[in-house]
């Protein structure tokens, strides 16, 4: 058992003669699926249930669950992932509306009614008359003539006969109610039964159709044009061989057409939710110095010769056949004449080249001669990946290597450890992986992890870091210590690392990290609802190296106006200065911008700037229904009660939370309201109501609605003035005004 006591009296610091980064992004993404966009009708569509696919590069079981999170203006009753997809059940919102030109049919979509009335025209036994049955309007009875045939010679023709008229009920029996297509039924009690009117009503030519008393009247001239069946003629009329009947027919289709009021159930909106990427494809490069061993080596006056090992893997993919080629690259740094690319086409998911290169000895001018080398791995794939940072169609990673010569002693320091008296076995190998260029004040990583022992197991791994400090505890039997660099580092710094193992033999890697000054980052983020008179956040989301904090009392944000307001539009309360966050109201729509200058502790500062729009706030848009010709009703006293169903609404998300309905009536039936006086007559918020009147005339309704804010907004730079309403003026003035009428006395036509 060998005794590492002394590992613990050892500092630790990082060292790069070639190091390994990666091409890795944030651990999980937003994404969101939109709900198809619904209005359906009737009560049975007062709730729903969606399931909506992924995204094609998403599967469920990435999904945190605990983001899903649904915007719209439904109500959710359940969210969640079923069956790999995302299940929502959301209450619709409901609403009240006219369709205009349901379509009715026969039971069925698209299948007309149809009739085929027609008369019976009978000729009499001498051949000459003929007995033309019809139906006498003035009269409401089938009546007949008797008109006298045409011809040179007996049995003489029917003659051409004008007025002939029949009749036919205008049928109703099993109709059904579409808008617009087989799927889409609307109730027959939402059918205002006042609007039904025929559609695709192609009667006969040559005739002429009118409806009276829920028939149709048709007369025509007969023969004319129309066709005949033969029929028996009564033989109370006639008999004999001269004896002709005749039954003409005139066919004809049609269906109907009405508006319906209807409850619809709106649905519309998104589910978000974060997901966990699949463990991303990683491209890790790593370069080793070769030759010379080891690196720093000391120069013996002559040339050196360089070999470096540059190895490309691909971690967290399987896919070889999908892999185009790999490229690698080397050059000294600064000499485009030196490099060399190497390519690997076979299909594999690492590879790895090496590079000769020679120092001549006559470049050593120095005692610590160093050599920098810039390297890069580069991967294409024949058909793009999704990564965590998207879709991508190849990787690459730039890498570092330094080769130092010296002649008395390296710039690198090693920690010290005693061999044993006799070695055995192969020594290790010591790999260090640290990050090119980080700022003083900032943690970093320097990771031993790809060192290896050929023959055994590495037991200790020893940093120096001339000037670093340690962040957090370090523990020498780890193979990674973080670190940082104070300020007075700035500038290119050493790090070593040696590795002993299970043989106390030892090996060293060292390199080089670039301090740089400790300069923060300046950001902002705008959050809130970018709207006219709402409540807008602005956030300090700068930062700063973690050992230099950023100082709050130095920070300074401004904000104004860029186009549309001004900066007297830009409200919020208190000093903008040493505030991580400011709510703000912008009193008018337009293009803003905000600054912010942080200083951290060093008196190192950064400025940023952040332009945004804010939008105005949308008037509500104002629609209500009426009917447009009514009757009084004799058994209440002659009153007309008019029904009144409001549809307004806000464009963006606020609510009407104010409406105001007024009348006027043309009191000396001029035909212009213009010398009328407004009544209001109901003033508490009804979206749905009923206006009683008694005179025959017209009426004009006005309606104004008034909104309320939909979201959050700062109340001490509020008025009234700044609710947006609306009126009903922008209404075609037809669906204003409404017509009241006697009810006319009603007769029964049938027989």
């Amino acid at each position: 058992m060998k005794n590492h006591l002394w590992i613990f009296f050892i500092c630790f610091i990082c060292v790069l003669p070639g190091f390994s980064n990666s091409a890795v992004a944030a651990d999980t993404l937003t994404k969101s699926v939109a709900l198809p966009t619904q209005s359906l009708t009737g009560s049975a569509n007062d709730q729903k249930t969606f399931f909506l696919d992924l995204p094609s590069d998403v599967v469920a079981a990435s999904i945190k669950t605990g983001t899903l999170k649904y915007t719209g203006s439904n109500s959710v009753v359940s969210l969640a992932v079923e069956n790999g997809k995302i299940k929502i059940t959301l209450n619709g919102v409901k609403q009240t509306k006219i369709i205009e030109n349901v379509q009715g049919y026969r039971a069925s979509y698209g299948v007309d009614y149809d009739t085929r009335p027609g008369n019976s025209i009978w000729r009499y036994s001498d051949g000459v008359r003929w007995q033309v049955n019809k139906y006498n309007i003035d009269r409401n009875v089938n009546d007949y003539s008797i008109v006298r045939g045409s011809g040179s010679s007996i049995p003489y023709d029917l003659p051409q006969t004008p007025g002939v008229v029949t009749r036919s009920d205008v049928l109703m029996d099993y109709i059904k109610w579409y808008n617009g297509s087989a799927y889409d039924v609307i109730d027959n009690n939402d059918i205002i039964q006042s609007t039904i009117r025929l559609n695709n009503f192609y009667p006969p030519s040559d005739t002429t159709v009118n409806i009276k008393n829920n028939q149709f009247i048709i007369s025509y001239t007969a023969p004319g044009s129309h066709n005949y069946q033969p029929e028996d003629v009564p033989d109370s009329v006639a008999v004999g061989p001269l004896v002709v009947g005749r039954r003409y027919v005139l066919p004809f289709t049609y269906h109907f057409f009405a508006d319906a009021k209807v409850t619809t159930y709106n649905y519309s909106g998104s589910v978000s939710f974060e997901y966990g990427l699949p463990d991303d494809v990683t491209l890790n490069g790593t370069v080793a110095v070769l030759k010379p061993n080891p690196n720093p080596a000391k120069f013996e006056d002559k040339n050196v010769d360089v070999q470096l090992s540059l190895r490309g893997e691909l971690l967290k993919y399987t896919d070889s056949a999908n892999i185009q080629e790999w490229v690698l690259y080397a050059q000294e740094q600064g000499k485009v004449s030196t490099l060399q690319i190497k390519k690997e086409f076979s299909k594999t998911l690492n590879t790895n080249k090496t590079f000769d290169f020679t120092i001549p000895a006559s470049a050593v001018t120095s005692d610590n001669f160093q050599q920098k080398y810039d390297l890069r791995v580069l991967i294409r794939f024949k058909n793009p990946i999704t990564t965590k940072n998207g879709q991508i169609s190849s990787l690459e990673q730039p890498l570092s290597a330094t080769v130092e010569l010296y002649k008395n002693t390296p710039t690198v320091s090693f920690t010290t450890v005693t061999p044993p008296p006799t070695p055995k076995g192969k020594p290790p190998v010591a790999m260090l992986i640290v990050p090119p260029v980080v700022k003083a004040g900032e943690d970093f990583v320097a990771s031993g992890g790809g060192s290896y022992d050929p023959d055994g197991e590495i037991t200790g791994y020893f940093f120096e870091a001339p000037g670093a400090n340690v962040s957090g505890i370090s523990d020498p039997t780890k193979s990674t210590t973080k670190f940082w660099y104070p300020e007075s580092k700035l500038g290119n710094n050493t790090i070593g690392l040696t590795v002993v193992d299970d043989d106390m033999m030892t090996g060293n890697a060292g390199g080089f990290v670039q301090v740089i000054k400790p300069v923060p980052e300046a950001s902002l983020e705008v959050s809130g609802t970018k709207k006219q008179n709402r409540k807008v956040t602005i956030i300090n989301t700068s930062k700063s190296p973690t050992h230099y904090p950023l100082v709050d009392s130095k920070t300074k944000m401004t904000i104004t106006a860029v186009s549309g307001g001004s900066n007297a539009d830009i409200k919020y309360s208190g000093s903008l200065d040493g505030v991580t966050q400011k709510d703000v109201l912008f009193k008018k729509p337009g293009t803003y911008k905000a600054t912010i200058y942080v200083e951290n502790t060093l008196g190192y500062s950064a400025t940023s700037e952040l332009t945004f729009e804010i939008v105005p706030d949308e008037p509500p848009t104002i629609y209500f229904f009426v009917p447009t010709q009514v009757y009084r009703d004799p058994t209440d006293g002659n009153k007309v009660k008019i029904s009144i169903d409001d549809m307004s609404f806000s464009p963006d998300n606020d609510f009407i939370d104010q409406r105001t309905w007024e009348y006027r009536y043309d009191s000396d039936n001029d035909g212009s309201f213009d010398d009328e006086s407004w009544v209001i007559f109901s003033n508490d918020n009804e979206h749905r109501l009923t206006l009683t009147v008694y005179e025959v005339g017209r009426y004009e309704i006005r309606h104004t609605a008034y909104e309320g804010f939909g979201q959050p907004t700062i109340d001490a730079f509020i008025t009234s003035a700044d609710r947006q309403y609306a009126d009903s003026s922008s209404m075609p003035s037809t669906e204003r005004i409404i017509t009241v009428k006697n009810r006319a006395p009603e007769g029964d036509w049938a027989w």
